[in-house]
């Protein structure tokens, strides 16, 4: 391991960039300011329930479907775009059936299979769980 002249440590620890073949990142918060990404990154968001049972829908083969992912939409069980305020981490998922067919959309958020519902709902978790309220 090579040692680095005092001008040179100096030189690395202010950022100075390429310096003795170590490449050095400058920072992008000011001087003092202790940077945690731990502290400053959130959890990404989770789905809420929105029903404790799944939503019987009609759906028609060819048509285009965008079924709520966050479970903050007022038109359960498809988006109504309030995920980009309320779980802008969340997108819905959008879906196009092959057939005209009677469905159970999930409204649990918890499917393994969305959005079709796999009977996820029935767990003691999803049972338990407190539905937001409604508007």
């Amino acid at each position: 391991m090579a040692l680095l002249s005092p001008a040179a440590l100096a030189t690395l620890m202010r950022g100075g960039g390429r310096r003795g073949g170590v490449c050095v990142r400058r920072s992008r918060h000011p001087p003092g300011v202790l940077h945690s990404p731990s502290l400053s990154s959130s959890a990404p968001p989770q789905p809420v329930i929105a029903a404790k049972q799944p939503f019987p829908v009609e759906l028609k083969a060819g048509k285009k479907y965008g079924w709520c992912a966050c479970g903050h939409s007022r038109s359960q069980p498809f988006c109504d775009g309030t995920h980009k305020k309320a779980a802008p981490g969340i997108s819905p998922l959008r879906f196009t059936p092959e057939e005209d067919k009677t469905a159970l959309l999930c409204g649990c958020k918890r499917t393994r299979s969305p959005p079709y519902c796999d009977g996820t709902h029935k767990e003691e978790a999803v049972q338990s769980a407190q539905l937001p309220p409604q508007p």
